[in-house]
């Protein structure tokens, strides 16, 4: 069987440049991680670019635009043989006017947004998913908006759907390796988070949101299959 040997354990962080994913990145060095970040080409000065170089032993990056297949292919080409206790898709954007009904909604708006937070991450999983040995762990960063039972409100409808179909699509992926693996695989809603996509009036800050997430991240580690969690650790419907 096929399993982790790293002496130090080590995430793929993807869209860790700002943010909840930077957040990460830090949280999972503090931990003693070692981390490999993505950003985007041409990105410098990032917070992340900061990271690395106040932890150099810790912290690589590498570049990515998750909506750019043939960039994920070459990030596959390039890790070879790497392997990864964690692979964690960080990624979401939301339209330019989130509070349009679905029928106000263009055709661009849609398109690019379900690209973004929906097709791109699970390319990347699909592509990526051998980097992670068979006890380790495949998450993304989900949101408590993607799900269909708990939509009592609408609002933000389009973002609320891509993250709905980015769910379904996990739960599909897990389905298909559900024969072949004993990998845990982790949704997670990190909850209305102060940050340029959650905006200034998210109810938790930063801090009180993401070593939640790490938290449930690790103790997901070990147990087989897909999970839809929130930064407490609690179960969230789907």
């Amino acid at each position: 069987m096929q399993t982790s040997i790293n002496p130090v354990p080590t995430i793929l962080l993807v869209g860790a440049s700002r943010g909840l994913g930077h957040a990460m990145a830090v949280e999972f060095v503090k931990r003693g991680w070692r981390v490999m970040g993505t950003v985007r080409a041409g990105s410098h000065g990032t917070r992340l670019h900061d990271l690395a170089a106040a932890h150099p032993d810790q912290v690589d990056i590498e570049t990515l635009d998750i909506t750019r297949p043939e960039q994920i292919a070459a990030l596959r080409e390039r890790l070879g043989r790497r392997r990864f206790d964690i692979l964690f898709v960080n990624a979401g954007t939301t339209n330019p006017d989130p509070t349009q009904t679905i029928g106000e909604v263009s055709t661009d708006d849609f398109v690019d947004l379900m690209i973004t937070n929906a097709l791109s991450p699970m390319r990347v999983v699909e592509s990526l998913c051998g980097l992670v040995p068979t006890d380790g762990l495949i998450g993304i960063m989900s949101s408590g908006q993607g799900s269909i039972a708990d939509n009592e409100s609408g609002q933000r409808e389009l973002y609320r759907g891509s993250k709905a179909a980015l769910n379904q699509f996990m739960r599909s992926f897990a389905a298909r390796q559900a024969t072949n693996t004993q990998r845990a695989m982790l949704l997670i809603a990190p909850g209305w988070v102060r940050t340029e996509l959650g905006g200034p009036e998210g109810r938790l800050s930063i801090e009180e949101s993401v070593p939640g997430v790490v938290d449930v991240l690790l103790a997901k580690r070990g147990r087989p299959g897909l999970e839809y969690r929130d930064y407490r650790g609690q179960t969230v419907r789907w």
